[in-house]
């Protein structure tokens, strides 16, 4: 398959950031306080996690890529700040002194994930209308927009983002959580994995079941096409004239974390490109193909992409 021009694709990414942190070291031994390994770090990384993994996964796909979200007034905000800035990515963020910026902090022994701390908390309603406006402003510079829900409170006005960018004759693509999908109603496609999907419709008992269900789901809140992720069974586009399905890419799955991100980004920037659903979706298969070989919240190259 043929992976189109993506220089001139234009992204507005709007969601939920957050810093992802990685403490690696070695285990040798247990605890004498506890039954816990201990883990005598040695090397502290940090990525770009949440919305701002999606904004760098478009970025990384040859896209020119806008993210607008909210951050606190402190140390984890600043280095999102700065690592955004690296991967050349137009990042508004707005700040919020009530706000703590949402930390994940894995600790990593012998390459196996051990412990995940999380820090975080919900960002004021000022901040966020001020946001709600500056989104207004910025749609028209984009192309595709991509609503990153990480239920941590930052798209508190989604129905009105999906209201004005469906008005400017904008595609809107969504990466959904928990179980009110009333709240997506109007989206051009939603990704929701097999664990979210189920929340929502129920456990279906065959592929006809599924169908059925997924068409339901898109029929009563009007939604274009739905985009199932299903790990080891590949993806399934579910639309009103037809049903797509495209299988694992037989790989070695070495951590699945944020492969959701490269799915809806990868989706996003092909259709921003000039590619029709089945054929995002497909690319977008062999990106999550590529990211699930590689340690913590990753990126799929243009390069990667193209040689898989």
């Amino acid at each position: 398959m043929i992976v189109p021009d993506t220089s001139k694709a234009r992204i507005l990414v709007v969601g939920d950031v957050m810093l992802d942190r990685y403490w690696f070291g070695d285990v040798s031994r247990i605890s004498p306080e506890a039954p816990v390994p201990v883990v005598k770090v040695e090397r502290v990384e940090e990525r770009p996690g949440g919305a701002a993994n999606v904004a760098r996964n478009c970025a990384a796909l040859g896209a020119r890529v806008a993210l607008l979200s909210v951050v606190g007034v402190d140390e984890a905000g600043r280095v999102l700040e700065r690592l955004l800035a690296a991967s050349n990515i137009d990042a508004s963020l707005h700040e919020d002194p009530q706000l703590d910026t949402t930390v994940k902090l894995r600790v990593i022994g012998r390459q196996q994930q051990l412990l995940r701390i999380d820090f975080e908390n919900a960002p004021a309603h000022e901040v966020l209308q001020a946001k709600l406006v500056e989104y207004q402003q910025r749609l028209d510079a984009c192309d595709v927009v991509i609503l990153s829900d990480y239920g941590k409170g930052g798209l508190t006005h989604i129905g009105e983002m999906i209201r004005l960018a469906r008005a400017a004759g904008k595609p809107v693509l969504v990466d959904p959580k928990g179980e009110d999908y009333a709240r997506y109603a109007g989206v051009s496609v939603i990704t929701p994995n097999r664990a979210e999907l189920r929340q929502v419709v129920g456990r279906w008992r065959d592929e006809d079941d599924l169908r059925r269900r997924a068409a339901s789901l898109r029929q009563e809140l009007g939604i274009g096409a739905l985009l199932l992720t299903r790990s080891e069974e590949g993806m399934s586009l579910f639309t009103a004239d037809q049903v797509s399905h495209e299988p694992a890419l037989a790989r070695e799955v070495y951590d699945v974390s944020g492969a959701g991100d490269t799915v809806i980004a990868t989706q996003a920037v092909m259709m921003a490109a000039g590619a029709n659903l089945a054929d995002a979706m497909r690319l977008a298969n062999r990106a999550a193909g590529v990211v699930v070989g590689k340690l913590g919240t990753a990126v799929c190259t243009l390069q990667e992409l193209t040689a898989s």
